[in-house]
This record gives C-alpha cells, sequence and structure tokens, in this order.
C-alpha cells in the first residue's frame, strides 16, 4: 500500500530539515527519549516522524515455542506491549492468550513433555544474557524460580521420562558450562551432574532409558565434540575424536529411538553440514542427505523414530523436508513460499510437523503439515501495521569478484518503482561474523525502500556460514581484513549498476557487522556518505579482554588470541579505534548497557576518538538493553534517529 501524495510530500521535506532547524523545535514538538536512553549529538527529532513511520514499527511476528504434549494446541512467543512474552494458541488461528507478563523479553518456553501440567521459561535481565529458567504452573499461574538466579543458565533438556531436566550452567566458576540436573516440580532436586572446562558445553538428548546424555563440545564454528555422561556417575565418554586433520564439526545429535545410535549434522569428508545416522556400537557413519548439495542446517526426530524432518539451507534460503528413517527415502511435502524455516518440532503424535516461516513479503509466523494428509495450518496471523506486505520488494540474489578473484554474494532488496535514477544504497552487514544474510522479511527497514528510496544489499562476505567449511574460514586471524575487502570489492561492483548511485552510500551492521561498519568508514571514507555502527568492535584487543568469561576462549579461535604479542599487534593495527583518524565521515554509534558480549567500553571509545576528527557522531545508548535492542520503546526511538541520519547524510 502507498501512502497518499501529501503525506509523501511530508515526508521528503519536513523529516530533511536540517539540525540547526531541528534544534529549534519546541519539545512538545520533539520525540522524548524514555528515561532509559542516553543520547550525545542528536538532534532534536520532529514528532512528525514517529507519525510517518507509526506503521512500519507496528509489525508484529511468532514463532513456536513448543507442542503441548496431549492435545493439539502450543506455545508461541509474540509481542503485544513491549517485549515477546509467552502466549497459548489452542487452535489453527485462534486467540492468542498472553499467559507471561514481565518487563523483559522471554527467551523460549518448553512444555512438560508426558502431561503438560506445566512448562519451564527462561528469562534475562535488561539484556545481559545471563538467562534464568522458571517453572509455570498450568493450574494455578504460580512462577517458580529453578536456577540460582545469578549465573548464566541454558533453558535445558527434557529427560524422556520427563522427569528431570539438564542443563548448562556457569554457576562454578562464572566461564564453565557445567551439566546439572533438575527435576522442575521439585528445585531442592538440583545438583552438579558434570564439570566441564570452557564455556562451549551444551546438553543435546537423553537416551530413551535415560541413563545417558548426549553433549556438544563447541571449540568454533569448524571444531566440535560429541560425548556421553552417564546420568549416575556423571563420568564423560568421548564419542568423536580429536585427532581428526581437518577438524570436523557436528551441528546436533539426537539418540536414535532404540538407544544403538544417533542422528547427527556433521561436516565430516564434507564441505557442507550432512544428516548421518552414527552406529554406537561400530562407530561407523551412514550419510542420509550426500545427494543434497546443500548444508543441512536444523533437524528433528519424531516421537516414534520414524521421521526425520530437516532443513537445507540453499543459497540463503531454506528448504523443509521429511526422511523416513526405516527406508531413507524423502516423504514429498507441500510447496512452501520461498523464505525461511525453523524452530521444526514434531508434535507428540509424530504426524503433525510445526514450525516458523517468514519470507521477504511476510513475517514469521507458526505453521504445521500433517504429514499424513499433507494438510498446511497456519497457527499465527501476525499484524502488519495495516501495510500490504505483498508489495514489498523481493530479495534478489547478487554476486561480484572480490580482490583474490573469489566470488562474492548477497542479497539486493530495490527500492518501490515509484523511485526513478540512480538510488541511494544501504550495505546492511551481517554478524556472527559466522552469520548469514538471508532473504528474511525486513521489518521496518521496508520504510528505507517504500518511502525513502534507498536499495539495500545484505553482503555474505567471507567467513560467512552457508557456503561451505572453507569459506567460513577464509577470514580467521590474520586474514580478517580480507573480509572488508569484500565490501570494497561490493562498491566498485555498485558503481556498475545503472540504477545504484555509488557516490551516496552508506554502510551499517551489528556486531560484528558493526565491526565491518567502522573498518570500512576507516578504509573507504571516499567512497561512502555515512556509517552506523550497531553494538560493534572498535578494538579487538579490549573486546576479548573484556567480553564476558564464558565467552573468551571461544572468541579468540575465530579473532586471535591477544595473549600472543604477534597477534596483539595485529588485532591492535586493524582495529577501528587504531584507524580512527581516517574516518572522515558521519558516524551513529548504537549501543546497549549490559551488553555481555561486546561491552559498552567499545562504543564509548570509538565515540571519543572519532570526535576528535571533527565530523558528526551520533551516540545511542540504551540503560536496560544489552546486544541489541529487544524493547519496542528503545527501538522505536533507534528507528526514528536512524531515519533522520539517512535523511541527513545519505539522501541530501
Amino acid at each position: 500500500m502507498r501512502l497518499p501524495l501529501a503525506l509523501l510530500a511530508t515526508i521528503f521535506t519536513t523529516v530533511a530539515l536540517p539540525a540547526s532547524t531541528l534544534m529549534a523545535q519546541t519539545p512538545a514538538e520533539t520525540i522524548q527519549p524514555n528515561e532509559n536512553l542516553v543520547i550525545e549529538g542528536i538532534p532534536a527529532i520532529p514528532q512528525t516522524v514517529a507519525q510517518q513511520v507509526a506503521r512500519y514499527t507496528q509489525f508484529r511476528s511468532a514463532s513456536l515455542s513448543t507442542w503441548h504434549p496431549i492435545k493439539r494446541e502450543m506455545l508461541i512467543s509474540t509481542r503485544f506491549a513491549d517485549v515477546a512474552q509467552v502466549h497459548q494458541v489452542q487452535s489453527p488461528l485462534g486467540a492468542r492468550q498472553q499467559l507471561t507478563f514481565y518487563p523483559e523479553r522471554i527467551r523460549g518456553a518448553s512444555f512438560q513433555p508426558t502431561e503438560g501440567k506445566y512448562f519451564v521459561f527462561s528469562k534475562d535481565a535488561g539484556g545481559n544474557e545471563f538467562a534464568q529458567n522458571y517453572r509455570y504452573d498450568r493450574a494455578t499461574g504460580d512462577v517458580t524460580l529453578l536456577t540460582d538466579g545469578v549465573s548464566k543458565n541454558s533453558r535445558g533438556v527434557w529427560s524422556s521420562q520427563g522427569d528431570r531436566m539438564v542443563y548448562s550452567s556457569t554457576r562454578r566458576t562464572g566461564k564453565d558450562n557445567d551439566f546439572y540436573i533438575i527435576d522442575p516440580q521439585d528445585p531442592t532436586s538440583n545438583r552438579l551432574l558434570a564439570q566441564n572446562q570452557g564455556g562451549g558445553w551444551w546438553a543435546m538428548d537423553w537416551s530413551p532409558d535415560d541413563q545417558q546424555i548426549l553433549a556438544l563440545e563447541y571449540v568454533s564454528i569448524n571444531e566440535s565434540y560429541l560425548w556421553t555422561i552417564d546420568v549416575a556417575s556423571g563420568e564423560k565418554t568421548l564419542i568423536t575424536p580429536k585427532d581428526q586433520s581437518p577438524t570436523v564439526y557436528y551441528g546436533g545429535g539426537i539418540f536414535s529411538r532404540d538407544g544403538q545410535g544417533l542422528y547427527v549434522m556433521t561436516d565430516q569428508d564434507s564441505e557442507f553440514q550432512r544428516l548421518a545416522y552414527y552406529d554406537l556400537s561400530t562407530q561407523k557413519y551412514t550419510y542420509l542427505t550426500s545427494e543434497i548439495p546443500w548444508g543441512v542446517e536444523n533437524f528433528d526426530l519424531s516421537h516414534d523414530g520414524k521421521y526425520l524432518a530437516f532443513t537445507t539451507n540453499e543459497d540463503g534460503a531454506s528448504v523443509l523436508r521429511v526422511l523416513d528413517t526405516a527406508t531413507q527415502k524423502e516423504i514429498p511435502l507441500p510447496q512452501l513460499p520461498v523464505g525461511l524455516v525453523f524452530r521444526i518440532n514434531w508434535h507428540r503424535n509424530s504426524q503433525d510437523l510445526g514450525f516458523t516461516l517468514i519470507s521477504a513479503k511476510s513475517t514469521a509466523d507458526v505453521y504445521s503439515i500433517n504429514i499424513k494428509t499433507q494438510q498446511i495450518d497456519r497457527w499465527t496471523k501476525s499484524e502488519t501495521g495495516g501495510l500490504n506486505t505483498d508489495a514489498f520488494s523481493d530479495a534478489e540474489v547478487v554476486r561480484w569478484k572480490s580482490f583474490d578473484q573469489k566470488t562474492i554474494s548477497g542479497f539486493l532488496y530495490r527500492p518501490a518503482q515509484k523511485f526513478t535514477g540512480k538510488r541511494p544504497v544501504i550495505i546492511n552487514i551481517h554478524g556472527g561474523p559466522e552469520g548469514q544474510a538471508r532473504p528474511y522479511f525486513l521489518g521496518r527497514l521496508n520504510y528505507y525502500l517504500n518511502e525513502l528510496g534507498a536499495a539495500m544489499i545484505f553482503p555474505n562476505v567471507r567467513g560467512s556460514v552457508g557456503y561451505g567449511k572453507t569459506f567460513m574460514t577464509l577470514d580467521n586471524g590474520y586474514k580478517r581484513e580480507d573480509s572488508v575487502k569484500d565490501i570494497g570489492a561490493l562498491l566498485d561492483w555498485i558503481a556498475t549498476q545503472p540504477d545504484l548511485d555509488q557516490d551516496r552510500i552508506l554502510v551499517t551492521g551489528g556486531s560484528y557487522g558493526g565491526y565491518m561498519s567502522l573498518a570500512v568508514a576507516t578504509k573507504y571514507s571516499d567512497r561512502i556518505k555515512a556509517a552506523i555502527d550497531i553494538v560493534g568492535i572498535s578494538n579487538f584487543v579490549t573486546f576479548l579482554e573484556r567480553t564476558e568469561d564464558y565467552r573468551r576462549d571461544l572468541r579468540r579461535v575465530e579473532y586471535g588470541d591477544e595473549r600472543d604479542p604477534k597477534m596483539r599487534e595485529f588485532l591492535t593495527k586493524i582495529s577501528p579505534t587504531t584507524n580512527a583518524k581516517d574516518i572522515t565521515v558521519p558516524l551513529f554509534v548504537v549501543h546497549g548497557k549490559n551488553d555481555p558480549r561486546v561491552p559498552l567500553n567499545e562504543a564509548e571509545q570509538m565515540v571519543k576518538t572519532v570526535r576528535k576528527n571533527g565530523v558528526p557522531v551520533w551516540y545511542l545508548m540504551a540503560k536496560d538493553e544489552g546486544h541489541g535492542f529487544s524493547k519496542k520503546r528503545n527501538a522505536d526511538y533507534q528507528f526514528y534517529a536512524t531515519v533522520q541520519f539517512i535523511q541527513e547524510y545519505l539522501l541530501k
């Protein structure tokens, strides 16, 4: 749906006021930041901005959390007010009944798996990611804390009998993820099962007889190991060798229903993750998806053990598949829209497969497929602010050659057809680095396409997942700046496109994408107009020294060990703070005070350093957020300010 011409005229005149005029606005005419926001250098933002972008801030989404084990109903996560909470849906497109009411978002929920009389959910405080587990009793609505209230805890995995959960926690040392077992109906039953070294340990599954637990030891995106743990003694047994070269990555594992083997995702002898059956007695693999030339990214085994549901990442899009475990053949499924499929989850009836689906033209919603009848049911239909999303831009795959002739790809979203001539470009770089731009719903970012006439490119520079394990290693250690050069090559490619304006380019990104934005601004300030850094790394040494203890060793594998003098010198040399004198374009820095991954200091030191260059520097900090803004009122102000920044420094 297009906005009226009169309103469009208002957007392109009122919003684009110079900073000096904006500062003259009276408080009643400007947007007042809430008490948790700290702003520096951001001019007063007219109320008209909020009015003009209002519908683009009203998108909702929903994702599947858990099926009820007996009834054909589910718990989902969606937001009605400020943050996502747990809701119950009793039938397809049924009413969404909110069950939790907290000022902080709920990070997932799972029903007790045999009766469903209660569920366990996780919640942190202020985005600090130190999640605590709680039991919610359906009959009374009572909520009981299950963890220590201090440490970082995973939500945990249910036993086969549904009487216990195993979860990981940092409570012993603050950095090691140990395993604990608890009966959620009796919080005093909590006990330490096994001590671990490092922050990369996760429980995956229980054996059918509940005597063994399958655990994953994560070292890096290219290296992990599977262990079994004896529930009675806590003794750990390594089941995948540590002397392999190259190293092998296991993305997950589930016990077969007879307990004789495991279904695993692994890149053993392959560039991509494949599904395999691992026989525990013979230690032999049977590969199940070798004929598919793409990586498996998620899977779930039906309760009766007859079906494996999984998704493959095919050039960024998800393809949902179901395998018959007896015949090892795929079962035909109805075709789904091109997009992303995640949180696949079998109902205990082994017929209904639930999942969350999102596409470029559709916000995330919950669906299910009955594999017997082939019927697709839609369980939620999230609001889109009254906008017709069918008219939104599709994601278009684009490719370009980098400095070393390697092919780099990304997704291009073109602006609405009403805009003519060369269009300004916003380059949005994903985090990770082990992330991937996918053809997902852009939400409020569609405002830039539909109303501001900017094109958006989401690149997958080297180091991104989805293109093989070799590609993922091409930015490791001393090769870090090669990914920045991939963006330099993208700037070259933009210059060859007749409908894109090489003289009006803005670079933005979050987390590692924030580092990339800063790095691009130091290397290519003469080729871009502005940069936005959201919770980004500004100095690799200070980042590694100050990130939370449980993450530090995991990040050293990717970036390098700052304790080594040679590596420390290199990391210092390439850090944006070291090269900040070369940033000659306006910069907008956004951060959360409670960020456990990229500490607030990374933003503060960058702002302080770049201000010495005499260029405009906008700074927005939220006292009640962590690694990105999750509360709607904070995200809305960030959006208003970003629209103003784009108007002022990209579109003029």
